[in-house]
């Protein structure tokens, strides 16, 4: 068995034996999954090409889009271009642009489900930006991503947080959109926790008013939204919107703290997902769900259970920096040769931080490779001057 000595609580080095991986099982490719499941994908950069990490970073796109088939092999449809994939935190419009285009490709030659994020990153939320210009901004990326072939996410908009100045202002954007757009989209309510610019989204920094305004949005359009997802990290709140959407508006928890309750869902209900956190344990996610279809509610939870620690550590706060962990796990279990991110986000967590992922990713059964993953651990380690 695979031993390596980690710092511990008190920063001394501590041998950790590795408790190796759990055998998920597989399910069918002709037996749907239960809940409609998204995983919000990362991307890989190519260090040899890109130039400035933040200017000029340049996509690994061999080894993206393997991992875009790697999670359709898992019964996962593929969120693109979201926050997972550094957009607005590194990826540029441009490149999602391109990141879009390749996918929707990858997914029609796979037959993969792929939705994917329209926002308004091209545009500065500067102040004197103007609602004309956010919807023309939004109007252009939900062009392109039609034009791919893409199903569109709404994203939620910095440039919209900047210059609205009541609830009126949101709905005036998002009916204009809407009555544009040519299938129904799912919305997306992004927190604070995950990107502080979006701050008192909806004309509201009180969840409850926000959250009117938001269903008063969905109610006027509701042929024209698929679902909604919300990311507040609030089993609560979720629930609540849940149980006042329009008759055929899905719920698609973004709730990476409590997903295992919201997808199994209660007696006047359930959440489909789009998690960040499915790219991190999309095995766990497949077989979960896979026996929440068989209706074994043991094994449901007994396979999602020893995620959810792994999971609040990756989006511990600061929430905006889980990317880092979602692709440390990607390097762990050989899905990419380099732990470096766009604008240099690999270094956005600490090395404990990171050690302790290592321990709870192996304690939920989700380091497919313990040795290869015992190496990298160790080269990590060396790189910040622990040698043990």
């Amino acid at each position: 068995m695979n031993t390596i000595r980690l710092p511990g609580s008190h920063g001394a080095l501590e041998a950790y034996r590795l408790t190796g991986p759990r055998a998920f099982p597989r399910h069918p490719a002709n037996h749907p999954l239960p809940r409609i499941a998204y995983a919000a994908a990362h991307v890989v950069i190519d260090p040899l090409l890109s130039g400035d990490p933040w200017s000029d970073p340049r996509i690994d796109w061999d080894a993206t889009l393997a991992y875009r088939h790697s999670l359709w092999s898992h019964g996962l449809g593929v969120a693109e271009a979201m926050d997972t994939a550094q957009r607005g935190a590194g990826l540029h419009w441009p490149l999602a642009l391109e990141l879009i285009q390749r996918s929707a490709a990858e997914a029609k030659a796979a037959g993969g489900l792929l939705a994917c994020g329209a926002g308004t990153d091209q545009l500065e939320p500067v102040p004197g930006v103007t609602l004309g210009e956010v919807i023309s901004a939004y109007e252009q990326q939900c062009q392109a991503v039609e034009a791919a072939g893409g199903r569109i996410i709404l994203m939620a908009s910095r440039a919209l947080a900047a210059c609205a100045r009541s609830t009126d202002d949101y709905a005036r954007v998002y009916g204009t959109l809407l009555s544009q757009v040519r299938e129904p989209v799912i919305i997306h309510w992004l927190g604070e926790m995950f990107d502080p610019a979006l701050a008192g989204y909806w004309g509201s920094g009180d969840y409850a008013s926000a959250m009117e305004a938001c269903l008063d949005i969905i109610g006027a359009n509701a042929g024209k939204v698929e679902g909604v997802k919300i990311s507040l990290l609030s089993a609560e709140q979720e629930i609540r919107m849940r149980r006042r959407l329009p008759a055929g508006v899905k719920m698609y928890t973004g709730d990476d703290f409590n997903y295992p309750q919201l997808i199994a869902g209660d007696e006047q209900g359930y959440s489909h997902a789009l998690l960040g956190i499915f790219d991190a344990i999309a095995p766990a996610a497949e077989a979960a769900l896979a026996a929440l279809g068989r209706n074994d509610m043991s094994a449901y939870h007994a396979l999602f259970e020893p995620t959810v620690p792994l999971a609040r550590h990756i989006f511990a706060a600061p929430t905006r920096f889980y990317k880092t962990g979602v692709v440390f796990m990607a390097y762990l279990n050989g899905h990419q040769d380099h732990f470096v991110m766009l604008g240099g986000q690999q270094s956005a967590r600490s090395l404990r931080h990171l050690c302790e992922l290592f321990r709870l990713a192996d304690r939920a059964g989700l380091l497919s490779d313990p040795e290869l993953a015992v190496a990298r651990m160790k080269a990590v380690l060396a790189i910040n001057g622990v040698v043990g």
